[in-house]
Order: structure tokens, then C-alpha cells, then sequence
């Protein structure tokens, strides 16, 4: 045993030694067993191809993540946002709209499910095409706040909660700052909304910063004890940003999610049953199942769009 955690403790931390040469509790097992057989739960381990390698590149990368919800958003790029539980309205319609913007961007947005800026930040995530990602402080068969059911019911059903802490883990204030650190480790980068000087977002900026993460800060008014933490971390280096353009420029993103599906035009198909060779109006019917009549108003307005042409004989070929 000795000889087997000396060659552990070269990769990974003491506590993650004893976790896993632990002998495991029967009972927690069972409780396992039967989280896992609900849909949508599964657990990664660092030996998982799909383990996210983002974490990788973090000193103390989790050795579990219990997963509820769509696992494979781990392996998307992520963008943090994190503020104040007691946010201002407008630092709440900041937190959306960015989260929103960076979404549809192509970006998973990745916060804490607390309340304030973190659950809207969550909100603008779901809205766009990104989704979003909740890490939080307790077990996964715990919801924390409570307040926050039914917005947790919506990242389980198009988004995902992820935590690293082990069934029936109440939300201890020890837990937090380690949530925050995989906030950021899944993260290009971490945006700070609203934040108090004495904020646990600007934990979570330290952190990002520690990790090689980029900073973002929204800059308020002077007047405002929410607007000193982002301002000290604008004096710090924090990158200040007025818009989602901002940081997309700082990370040189481009969009990297397929165009919208248009509604297919009835020419399409018309159009299609002309590639290859040229067709009769009775052939092109069979390929269509349009009528005749439909048929010759829709080859018209093709050819006088100049994209089809008639030939002698009554046929027709498209002109690319």
C-alpha cells in the first residue's frame, strides 16, 4: 500500500490519494448505484477519453465529476461568469444579455448556480446556443439554493450540473472556493459582473488568473460598493468590457456554430431534379410530384431568374 500511494502522490494530491485508497462505504456505493440508474446521471473519472482537458491543465484537476445533464457540454469552449448574489437589476440584465450574447456565440456558459448574477448568467446561456454549465459547492442529489429548482430543472434538461463532491455533501462555505476554481478550469475565460471588494468572484478571478485564464470586468459607478471589486480588477489587469464584442475580440473568436437551416424554398427540390442531365416537364413532374401547372410557373420564375434554361423539345436545364 505504501509503495502503490508513493507512485500515486507523483500525479496527484494527498487528498487524492486517500480518496482513492480509501476502502469504499457499502452504503455509499448503493447510493451511487442508484443515482446512476436515473436518467442523465453519469460519472467521470480522469481516466475517461471524454474527461474535459481543460481540467487537465489545472494543479489539482478533480479525480470524479458526478454529471447531471448533457456531459459532453465539458468539452466545449466555456466562458465563466460570476458576480454578486445580491445584484443590482441592471447588473442582472448585464449578466443575461452577455451570457446570451456569448452563447450564441458559441460559447458554454459556465457559473456557480447561486443566486444574483450566477443564475442569471445561466438564464442567457440556456436562451442561446451555447447552453450553459452549473458547478456547485454540494452533492449532486442537493439542490443549493433552494430557490433555485426550477431554473436547476432547466440545466438538467438542455444544460448541465456538475460537481466534483460526492452524494449527500450539504453546502459547506469550504466548498465554494473549490467550486470555483473548476468554474474557471472549464473556462477560456471568467467575466466578472458586479462584485463587493470582499466578493468570492474575485476568488474565482484570482484563481482564473493563476490558471492562465483571461479576466473580464464591467466597469460601474464609483458610487456603487458592487462596482469596487471589478474595479480593483481593472487596476490588477482584468481586460474592462463594455460589450460581448469585447471579449470575443480579446479571445479572437470566431463563431463556431453551424448557420441556421433556412426553410427549404419549393425551388429547391425543382432544382435538384434537374442536376445530371435535362428534363422533359413530364419528367420532372414524376421526380416532383408537382402538378403540371404548379410546375410550369415555378420553371418561369426559374428561368427568368436566369437559372434554368429551355432547350428544344420541350426540356429544361439548370445553368450553374
Amino acid at each position: 500500500m505504501a509503495s502503490g500511494r508513493s507512485a500515486l502522490a507523483v500525479h496527484v494530491s494527498s487528498a487524492q490519494c486517500d480518496a482513492l485508497l480509501d476502502a469504499p462505504d457499502p452504503a455509499q456505493l448503493d447510493a451511487v448505484h442508484a443515482w446512476l440508474g436515473q436518467p442523465g446521471n453519469s460519472l467521470m473519472t480522469l481516466a475517461d477519453e471524454d474527461y474535459p482537458s481543460t481540467l487537465l491543465e489545472i494543479g489539482d484537476p478533480p479525480a470524479v465529476l458526478y454529471c447531471k445533464g448533457r456531459r459532453a457540454l465539458l468539452n466545449q469552449p466555456g466562458l465563466g461568469i460570476v458576480g454578486s448574489r445580491n445584484a443590482t437589476p441592471q447588473g442582472l440584465r448585464d449578466a443575461e444579455a452577455f451570457a446570451h450574447a456569448l452563447s450564441d456565440a458559441g460559447l458554454t456558459i459556465v457559473s456557480g448556480l447561486a443566486l444574483g448574477i450566477d443564475a442569471a448568467a445561466h438564464l442567457g446561456g440556456l436562451a442561446g446556443a451555447g447552453s450553459s454549465i452549473a458547478v456547485i459547492g454540494t452533492g449532486l442529489d442537493r439542490i443549493y439554493p433552494a430557490r433555485n429548482k426550477t431554473l436547476a430543472h432547466q440545466l438538467v434538461e438542455s444544460g448541465l450540473i456538475v460537481s466534483e463532491l460526492s452524494l449527500g455533501t450539504p453546502p459547506l462555505p469550504g466548498h465554494f472556493p473549490r467550486r470555483n476554481r473548476l468554474i474557471s478550469g472549464l473556462s477560456l475565460g471568467v467575466l466578472v459582473v458586479e462584485a463587493a471588494p470582499d466578493s468570492g468572484s474575485l476568488i474565482t478571478a484570482r484563481v482564473a488568473t493563476e490558471q492562465g485564464r483571461e479576466v473580464f470586468a464591467i466597469p460601474g459607478s464609483i458610487h456603487s460598493p458592487l462596482s469596487r471589486g471589478c474595479h480593483a480588477l481593472i487596476k490588477q489587469g482584468a481586460k474592462l468590457v463594455e460589450s460581448a464584442a469585447d471579449i470575443l475580440d480579446e479571445l479572437a473568436w470566431q463563431q463556431r456554430l453551424l448557420p441556421p437551416v433556412l426553410p427549404e424554398s419549393p425551388s429547391d427540390p425543382l432544382l435538384a431534379a434537374l442536376e445530371g442531365s435535362p428534363a422533359t416537364l413530364d419528367t420532372l413532374a414524376q421526380r416532383t410530384g408537382l402538378t403540371l401547372e404548379a410546375l410550369s410557373a415555378k420553371l418561369l420564375t426559374l428561368e427568368l431568374d436566369g437559372r434554368i434554361a429551355s432547350l428544344p423539345g420541350g426540356r429544361y436545364q439548370i445553368i450553374h
